[in-house]
Formats: structure tokens, C-alpha cells, sequence
């Protein structure tokens, strides 16, 4: 087998792709409450203050501060008790100096009233006074109209992917729809003669599809649509045909194996004939993962993975999702959770390539440790048994047991 003529960095390589992307985002409008994992197409403002009226955060007694300076368990002051506030209404009285009025949290403040006094900090002395064992300033234990947003206030920018958290932001200021990144089609072929469906009966020297599905869960966790167009043979004018009737119909097309140095060496002759430019990259230097191909036939990302499933999985993960970031208009594209943690075994690297290693992260006493997982990039149950990755950089010659690593978590 030959090698590749020449190896790309990583991130050289992705930014050769992304440069020859050209996206337009398509919006459509969907419920807010069905917005999850979703990214939004548009800057949403707010229609109102929030909170839109000022609330009190505590149980407590609603006062003019001024009424309580002074005020300690020693020498309390002495006010009178004007009523309850009670929830969702608006406050039956005002609070005049030396009164006073009970409140719940997120109860709706008096005009006059500028502090709540924890109940904590009271006591009843008769029917209508109370003890104020405590001074509070103005403004504790409330919140001010628009204290959280303003009205007219960028909320939510364009780019943004809508966590639990976006959710309930617009449904407090009652946007009950949003306008998203329509879903980029990302179609998946699996080639290889040895390879079947999973629901097949193996036979002597074949292999059930792999990629095709842990492809297609990422995709879909990413934000896209995968459509699989099954398994075709290693035969140039089959893959070809299958190849050109899925790029037509899809945003992006992943053809998996067939990307090796070798007589059977399919993936790139094929890719370059779906349009130009065609090929970008075919080696990336990174392990595993290396006879990666990238490419743009007429304006639309093919990419060539390895048929390794653990290649593919990562590599996947290093370019498929930031083209389907850039596709969904998201504003961090390529951002990842990551940390760093105490390796616990050496792991050995060659310099000028960068490496990703399986691994088990955990905790204990001494803080985060990881446990490399050693294993050929073939076997998927070393992936399955892994939580993260662990990257060895291409300047390295290896990693040391007791060093500071970089982790890559695994979602």
C-alpha cells in the first residue's frame, strides 16, 4: 500500500473545507416549545420587561427601609401590619411610614414598599404589629421591573442552539414561536463488498454495516436529517451512480470505506466525478482517521470516511459536525466540551501526527483522572466502554503517566 503524498493538519484541513462552503440558511418557524437542539435563524427581542413588575424574593414583610434602620434583635423597631400581598394580584394597600404588609416570594411589591424583610428577621407581637429584628437597605430581597430584560432587549441571538434554558426564557416572555435553521439532509453510503445490513445473517468473512447508524445518531444529535442509502459493492460505476443520486437529493453526502492508499482505492476517483472542485484533502494527519477525503462537488460538502468504525466515528467528529454547524448558521461551530485530567498510563505517539485515544474519565480524592483505552480502531466496543477522548497533539512523541491532559468529552 502507498502512502499519502501529503498529510493535512486538522485544522488546516477543516478550514480548506469550510473555506469552499457556501451556506445560505434556510429559516423556518417553528413552536417554541418544540425549539430544542434547534438554532435559531433570527435575533429575538423582548416584547416586555421581566420581571414586569417588581417582586419580592423571600417570605417576608414588605417596609420602607428607613422604617428599619437601626433595627437588631436587641432594639427592634415596631411596625404595623397592613395586610397580606397575596399571589397573583396586585397589592390591596400601600405601605405608609410604620407599616408594613406580609409577602410571598414573588409577590408583587406596593408602590411604596423598597425592601422585604425576611420572615427569618420578624416577629409577631399582636394582632397587628410585628418585630423587625433586623435593618435592611433599599432594594434587598426584590427584584425591579426588567431587572432580568429590558423590553426591546436582544435575547436570544441568531446562531444560538436552544437549550432548556432558551426555552423557558421565551415562554416567560411569551413567544410562543421562533424562527430556526431548517435542518440540513446529510445522505450516509456505507461501500465495502464484505459489508451487510445488521439485520443480515453473517456469513464467513463479512462484516454487519456499523457506520451507517452510529452516523446517522450523530447527525441527528448534531441538528441534521441522515438519510441512508444502504450498502453498494466496490464498484466504481454503482458507487458513481448511487453517489450522484444522493448528492442530488441531500445537503451533504458521506461515503464510508473505499478512502485507503490502495488498488482498492474507490472513494476519491468517484468523489471527483459528482463535480467540481472535487477533491480538497485526502490525508489528514491524525490517528485514526488518516485516509480521510474532503471535498466540494458544486457548492455541495462530500466527505470520504475511513471504513474503521472507530476512524469514522471520530473523524465524523472532526469535520461532519462543523460542516453541519456552519450549514445550521451556529455561532461557535467546532466548539466542544472538554477539561483536563491526570492520565494514568503512558500513551506513546509519533511526532507530526496528532493522535485521539480512547479513554475512561473519572474522579476521585486527587481530582480528574483518565484511564487510556488501547485498542485498533476497528473494534467499536472501545468506544463503547469510552467517555471521552484523549488528544496526544501532533508536537508530541507521547504523553506521560501523571501529566496534565486535554480530555475530549464524549456526548
Amino acid at each position: 500500500m502507498s502512502e499519502f503524498l501529503k498529510l493535512i493538519p486538522i485544522q488546516q484541513a477543516l478550514q480548506i473545507l469550510l473555506s469552499q462552503m457556501q451556506v445560505t440558511i434556510i429559516p423556518e418557524r417553528i413552536a417554541t416549545l418544540n425549539a430544542l437542539g434547534r438554532v435559531t435563524a433570527q435575533l429575538i427581542h423582548s416584547p416586555i420587561p421581566l420581571p414586569p413588575f417588581p417582586r419580592s424574593t423571600v417570605d417576608g414583610y414588605v417596609v420602607r427601609a428607613a422604617d428599619t434602620f437601626g433595627a437588631s434583635e436587641s432594639l427592634p423597631a415596631y411596625l404595623r401590619v397592613n395586610g397580606e400581598i397575596l399571589m397573583g394580584g396586585t397589592p390591596g394597600f400601600d405601605i405608609n411610614p410604620g407599616e408594613t404588609g406580609l409577602i410571598h416570594t414573588g409577590g408583587m411589591l406596593p408602590e411604596s414598599g423598597n425592601a422585604v424583610v425576611m420572615i427569618e428577621y420578624t416577629q409577631p407581637v399582636s394582632g397587628d404589629t410585628v418585630e423587625i429584628l433586623r435593618s435592611v437597605a433599599v432594594g434587598e430581597n426584590i427584584i425591579h421591573i426588567g431587572e432580568d430584560v429590558q423590553i426591546g432587549e436582544e435575547v436570544i441571538h441568531s446562531g444560538v442552539r436552544i437549550r432548556p434554558a432558551e426555552i423557558g426564557g421565551l415562554a416567560a416572555l411569551g413567544i410562543l414561536e421562533i424562527e430556526v435553521a431548517k435542518k440540513p439532509i446529510i445522505g450516509i453510503i456505507s461501500s465495502g463488498d464484505e459489508v451487510i445490513p445488521p439485520e443480515g445473517k453473517l456469513l464467513p468473512g463479512q462484516v454487519r454495516d456499523i457506520n451507517s447508524y452510529t452516523l446517522s445518531v450523530l447527525i441527528d444529535q448534531v441538528g441534521a436529517i441522515p438519510k441512508r442509502y444502504g450498502v453498494f459493492p466496490d464498484q466504481a460505476d454503482v458507487l458513481e451512480v448511487n453517489s450522484a443520486h444522493a448528492l442530488d437529493e441531500c445537503d451533504v453526502l458521506v461515503i464510508t470505506a473505499g478512502s485507503s492508499a490502495s488498488v482498492r482505492d474507490l472513494t476519491a476517483r468517484v468523489i471527483n466525478q459528482l463535480g467540481s472542485p472535487g477533491v480538497l484533502v485526502h490525508g489528514v494527519s491524525i490517528k485514526p482517521g488518516k485516509p480521510t477525503i474532503l471535498a466540494v462537488c458544486n457548492n455541495k460538502v462530500v466527505i470520504g470516511l475511513p471504513g474503521n468504525p472507530v476512524s469514522a466515528l471520530v473523524i465524523a467528529g472532526m469535520f461532519l459536525v462543523p460542516v453541519i454547524e456552519t450549514l445550521l448558521g451556529l455561532s461557535n461551530v467546532g466548539t466542544r466540551p472538554k477539561l483536563y485530567a491526570r492520565l494514568t498510563t503512558n500513551i506513546a505517539s509519533q511526532a507530526g501526527r496528532e493522535d485521539w485515544v480512547a479513554a475512561r474519565l473519572y474522579s476521585n480524592q486527587e481530582g480528574y483522572q483518565v484511564d487510556p483505552i488501547f485498542s485498533k480502531s476497528n473494534l467499536i466496543f472501545s468506544l463503547v466502554r469510552a467517555n471521552s477522548m484523549v488528544r496526544v497533539p501532533a508536537d508530541a512523541t507521547g504523553l506521560s503517566a501523571g501529566e496534565l491532559v486535554e480530555v475530549n468529552l464524549l456526548t
